[in-house]
């Protein structure tokens, strides 16, 4: 048996491979490391009788003096990756595993769709304010649903760099911390769609979601230390905010909020005509509303238009308030008692972030007072997680449809008081709010408690090393990843690639010259998926864990033997029907049982382990009866039979989250249907036909009202010279000749309304030396983003000239 000086690597050595791999979470191996990360480092560091090397020769207070548990949780999990248990608990957990696999998946495809809804929605409402048609072919382009099957990049080379940078981008979250800080708010959505849905997209799975949480710390911190005043801080609308809000969207939020707010809100919104307004100008507006229509007049002590102060001295309307009041407040209350109550269910990631909110307040301004740190907390957690869900239900798939009016107006009012008392009310802008105060002293005690015990969450650091342990001996690490995300985001990091990598051995900065400039983003219906392997060509893989085991920490080849045989016994009993309720458990017997069977893979682990008991026996590390293995076996049955339970409860919770995230889905299908819809009879309504045109004269039906669409109908070419639209401001810069600028002429066309097809001819030429095409909603874009020039090569024509130019022209044709 080796000793445990022999298989040890020296402390400096051990240290230095510490300080190497907490760099590569985002922590600096600096004096100003956190606490914790020193911690876990040290502890895995510790040598003495309590270390994994004290198990040897030990005999007979093995089970009492183990501190390397940690080690053979490790080894187990290695274990299980090359082992096929057919029991209940292996059942549920591939169930569970296809749950969180299928609501990751649809989680990102929903986040698309929102935005993609969001897309639309922008472009309905510039082209209402301009009274203009749109090109449904322009629409269709950016929607059209890509192909799912799954691709191959087409460069071999390329695509090894791209696993290496994503690689390094997935294992270092500081890097993609500090450029979620540089993105502008414009980019930031398709970022997050990457680093939460694509780059830590398997939402279960732990070390994804360490290593996203050991963003999100990098990223707080440097909000932190950028913040200039304490109550700015994560309330304004940046990127840190819609990551923190994005955050709460993945899948065990959903889960959450479901399971805690669901029935509460589906019990209020029942109550469709309980009118609960309590502000008192809306309330005097509804009560003279009421007595103009039950009498047909109002009397002159009842003026319409009056100030609040007015309203809220009327005595009819103090009248109607008052029971008002008591029962909102009863309402908020419950809801109150279900969100305290569910302290426990709350995700592990949200509570891990508000537990760092809490130690960076505290550090920056260490004399903030707990009410003072608690309205931060509060900020994240109701404003940015709670309230929206509570406010827009049905964006969160808490209810089905929209609610009507009276319960929607409830559910905001409840929100605000939610956030009063989690924040320092302020009632600046709502003096009526002030009425419901009540309820915020009464109450500011319990919510403090409940923010301060959502912190009260341990650290991952250890768990996370354990994890890329594991992760390094993965024959395959791969990413789903369309080909625009990975160009997008090769965009962005080579955009910034001075701040992220300043050096030139920067292991960033290498992965980014070698792959050179960005490709250009592809169409919609060629942005495929494709698998793209991660590998580091800076970390070996780890072959072998029994070697690994033996050079990286104190553990030595018998206490590999002992964890072995443990993992094989426990894998034995779960696999042969019957032997777990035999008691006591005979572990000799169930070795002998095993190497019995017809099954030839039970028989060759039968006898394995049954020669490795022996010879653990001869070694003095077990004594003759087993008895500390038999109870450490028995223990681990006992821990995965609560695990099977709580597993089939996490899966029949998940089950319900997928439906629901499934039904969401359908419902953005739905508005992009009617969106559509909409801009096609837009197109049809000002494409000049009238009823009874002939052929292809039809009805288009949307939202109940039929619209007449005929024959599509060429408009121009409409002639304009070089002279006329220089005089009217249309060419802004002209780079033509001043001697020709009279030969020139432009004609302008719509083949199809909204798009228009500038052409610029020279006198005596028959083709057009220049033609562009232009889109409507591309040039009301760039309006609404004050672009001022739209360049046509030859002259720059003014943007706000040229709409106005097409608007007269073709508008009425």
């Amino acid at each position: 048996m080796s000793s445990p000086s022999s298989s040890t690597p020296s402390p400096s050595n051990t240290t230095a491979r510490k300080s190497a791999l907490l760099a590569s979470y985002g922590y600096p191996s600096q004096p100003g490391m956190a606490r914790a990360v020193a911690a876990a480092a040290a502890s895995s560091d510790s040598t003495g009788p309590n270390s994994p090397s004290g198990l040897s020769g030990r005999k007979g207070s093995i089970s009492t003096t183990r501190s390397s548990h940690r080690y053979s949780q490790l080894y187990s999990m290695a274990a299980e990756q090359d082992v096929e248990v057919e029991d209940d608990l292996a059942r549920a957990q591939k169930r569970l595993r296809e749950l969180k696999t299928k609501i990751s998946s649809q989680s990102k495809k929903n986040f698309v769709l929102e935005r993609d809804v969001r897309y639309l929605d922008s472009r309905i409402a510039l082209l209402i304010q301009n009274r203009m048609a749109i090109a449904e072919a322009k629409v269709a382009e950016h929607l059209e649903e890509a192909d799912a099957s799954d691709g191959l990049f087409p460069d071999d080379r390329k695509l090894q760099s791209y696993g290496n940078l994503f690689f390094l981008l997935q294992t270092e979250p500081r890097h993609i911390a500090t450029l979620c800080r540089l993105v502008s708010l414009t980019e930031i959505d398709t970022l997050l769609q990457t680093v939460m849905f694509t780059l830590y997209g398997n939402q279960y799975e732990s070390r994804e979601e360490h290593l996203l949480l050991t963003m999100f710390q990098s990223v707080l911190s440097a909000q932190f230390e950028t913040a200039t005043e304490f109550g700015s801080l994560l309330r304004a609308n940046t990127p840190v905010s819609r990551m923190m809000t994005t955050y709460t969207r993945r899948g065990p939020g959903q889960s959450y909020l479901k399971t805690v707010l669901s029935e509460r809100i589906n019990n209020l919104i029942e109550h469709k005509e309980l009118n609960l307004e309590v502000d008192p100008l809306k309330v005097y507006g509804q009560m003279i509303n009421q007595i103009e229509e039950n009498t047909g007049s109002l009397p002159p002590h009842l003026p319409r238009g009056v100030p609040p102060e007015v309203a809220a001295a009327n005595a009819d309307v103090q009248a109607i308030i008052a029971p008002r009041l008591s029962m909102v407040m009863e309402i908020a209350n419950s809801f109150l008692d279900t969100i305290l109550e569910s302290l426990d269910q709350v995700p592990y990631g949200i509570r891990w972030i508000c537990k760092q909110i809490r130690s960076l307040t505290k550090r920056k301004y260490p004399d903030a007072t707990d009410f003072s740190i608690c309205s931060l907390i509060g900020g994240f957690f109701f404003l940015r997680f709670i309230n929206p869900a509570i406010v827009t239900p049905q964006a969160y798939m808490l209810v089905d449809g929209l609610p009507s009016k009276h319960p929607r107006r409830t559910l905001t009012l409840i929100a605000k008081l939610l956030q009063n008392l989690a924040n320092k009310p302020s009632y600046a802008k709502e003096a009526y709010m002030m009425t419901l105060n009540p309820f915020v002293e009464n109450n500011k005690a319990r919510i403090n408690k409940f923010l301060n015990d959502l912190c009260e969450v341990g650290d991952f650091y250890e768990s996370l090393e354990m994890d890329q342990y594991m992760a390094l001996s993965k024959k395959e690490i791969n990413l789903h990843i369309t080909l625009n995300e990975l160009f997008n985001t090769h965009q962005l990091l080579a955009q910034h690639r001075d701040v992220l990598a300043p050096q030139e051995k920067h292991h960033l900065r290498i992965c980014l010259n070698e792959l050179g400039p960005a490709p250009v983003q592809v169409p919609r219906k060629e942005n495929k998926t494709i698998i793209l392997p991660l590998f580091s060509r800076w970390e070996t893989p780890i072959q072998d864990l029994h070697s690994t085991f033996l050079q990286e920490t104190n553990i030595t080849q018998a206490d590999i033997m002992y964890m072995e045989t443990k993992s094989i016994l426990v894998q034995l009993i779960r696999s042969i029907p019957g032997v777990a309720d035999k008691r006591p458990l005979g572990l000799m017997k169930i070795a002998e049982t095993a190497a019995t069977t017809k099954d030839a893979i039970l028989v060759r682990k039968g006898i394995k382990v049954k020669e490795m008991l022996i010879e653990l026996e001869t070694l003095n590390v077990v004594d003759d009866h087993f008895t500390f293995m038999t109870e450490e076996v028995t223990e681990e049955l006992r821990h995965l039979g609560n695990l099977r339970e709580k597993v089939n409860e996490e899966a029949a919770s998940l089950e319900s989250v997928y439906k629901t995230i499934g039904d969401h889905n359908n419902y953005l299908r739905s508005q992009l249907d009617s969106y559509k819809a909409y801009l096609q009879n837009v197109r049809m309504q000002t494409g000049g036909a009238n009823p009874g045109q002939g052929p292809g004269v039809g009805v288009v039906t949307v939202g109940g009202k039929e619209a007449k669409k005929g024959k599509q109908q060429v408009l121009g070419p409409f002639k304009f010279t070089h002279h006329q639209l220089e005089k009217d401001g249309v060419i802004a810069e002209s780079n033509v000749p001043e001697n020709r600028r009279s030969n020139i002429f432009f004609n302008i066309t719509s083949p199809i309304p909204g798009t228009f097809i500038i052409a610029l001819h020279y006198k005596g030429r028959d083709k057009a030396i220049l033609e562009m095409d232009l889109k409507l909603d591309d040039l009301l874009e760039k309006q609404q983003d004050q672009v001022q020039l739209l360049d046509l090569e030859y002259v720059h024509f003014n943007v706000n000239k040229v709409l106005a130019l097409l608007t007269k022209t073709f508008i009425k044709r």
